[in-house]
């Protein structure tokens, strides 16, 4: 108990050891429970201290992805003006491009994608088109397009054809007009591209309950007897005049003038006879 008593009396007066600072690469040599901090007396040098660790307390990191989805980008509104911190091009229309060459990990290293050896992989031309090797080529092997009545055209349509049965369909009236235009504005026909500048031809599918007047460049020979069995007019249109040259329109008009002259003088000598 006195061993207790006096060991509490003696703790006031000493002072337990702090560890020396031998070991570390500072100079300071003292004890460190002597330290204590020493605060700025400038008022203007401790203001900027605390302005800076607000600063750093405040500050906030936003991180922005570049490869966002569309959805998550903010709607552009209609009345925005574009300038060049909002252009950018649409997700999707482009696209990275193939990097060859970088190593064998890339996909393309190496040999870039040109193989080994061979014609293919040199710099330089290359292969021209059609060449097989040397052996007989493509364009050599199929028979030739010689001959051909009409010359390369003559697949092509001459004619937008429209059938009786399809002219019955769009309810014409009696007396009304069929043409061209008015079968355009009844939607039975709608041609586009080539078609634009082609005639209409009539065609006998089907039977015509109505008189009508139809204009046309041709009509087939069943849609012929059709509509005039019905009472209807039929009008053919004049074709497109070929332009010729100077030279042939004048020798054709002289070759007209010649076998017109030995029509007449045949019809006159058959007439002869007849009278005597």
């Amino acid at each position: 108990m006195a061993r207790a008593i006096l060991s509490l009396s003696s703790t006031s007066h000493v002072t337990t050891p702090t560890p020396s600072l031998y070991n570390l690469s500072s100079p300071f040599k003292g004890n460190v429970g002597n330290l204590k901090a020493n605060p700025s007396q400038i008022p203007s040098l401790r203001l900027n201290l605390l302005k800076k660790n607000s600063c750093r307390e405040r500050r906030q990191v936003v991180v922005v992805s570049k490869a966002a989805p569309p959805e998550a980008l903010p709607p552009l509104d209609d009345k925005v003006r574009f300038r060049l911190n909002n252009l950018g091009p649409q997700p999707g229309s482009r696209k990275k491009a193939k990097r060859k060459g970088r190593g064998i990990a890339a996909g393309q290293g190496n040999s870039c994608g040109f193989g080994m050896r061979g014609q293919k992989s040199r710099s330089g031309p290359g292969v021209r088109r059609g060449f097989e090797g040397g052996q007989m080529p493509l364009y050599r092997r199929i028979p030739k397009l010689r001959g051909i009545a009409g010359g390369m055209h003559a697949g092509l349509p001459k004619y937008v054809p429209v059938n009786l049965k399809d002219i019955e369909a769009a309810g014409f009236q009696e007396g009304d007009e069929v043409s061209l235009e008015t079968l355009k504005n009844k939607g039975l026909i709608n041609p586009s591209g080539r078609e634009r500048r082609l005639p209409l031809k009539i065609l006998g599918d089907g039977e015509l309950s109505v008189k009508l007047n139809i204009k046309a460049r041709a009509f087939s020979e069943q849609a012929k007897e059709k509509l005039e069995a019905a009472g209807c007019s039929l009008t053919v249109l004049p074709g497109r005049k070929k332009w010729l040259k100077p030279s042939v329109v004048k020798n054709l008009a002289r070759a007209e003038e010649y076998f017109a002259k030995k029509r007449a003088v045949a019809a006159a000598e058959t007439a002869e006879p007849a009278s005597a």
